[in-house]
């Protein structure tokens, strides 16, 4: 049974920071692209970052590059997302996902269709 756990999220000032991490189990992590998503409140859900199954390619949505880092420990099972200079509008939801057959999308950060969530971790952004 494939889970992913994600922990970390909080409430922090306008220039604060947080490090997401997402804990994966039963599946074999190494071949799997991985990605981060948030939703905020009365809006869809959206693609912050996604990397390759060996973290050699990562991938921004425009509105956090250079603030945000994707990353994974592959020893670990170990996704993680570190979010620097926060901004009031990055409050939402945010939730690790990850599908078979799914690197193709990762360029484009096109949540799975079929794939495996998390529950998700509040990150809550006050000015």
């Amino acid at each position: 049974q494939v889970q992913l756990v994600e922990s970390g999220g909080g409430s922090v000032q306008s220039g604060g920071s947080l490090t997401l991490s997402c804990a994966a189990s039963g599946l074999t992590y190494s071949n799997m692209c991985m990605g981060w998503f948030r939703q905020a409140p009365g809006k869809g859900r959206e693609g912050v970052a996604t990397i390759s199954a060996r973290g050699d390619k990562t991938y921004y949505a425009d509105s956090v590059k250079g603030r945000f880092t994707i990353s994974r420990d592959n020893a670990k099972n170990m996704l993680f997302l570190q979010l620097n200079n926060l901004k009031p509008e990055d409050t939402a939801i945010y939730y690790c996902a990850t599908s078979m057959n799914w690197c193709f999308a990762i360029s484009k950060l096109r949540p799975p269709s079929a794939g495996y969530w998390g529950q998700g971790t509040q990150v809550t952004v006050s000015s």
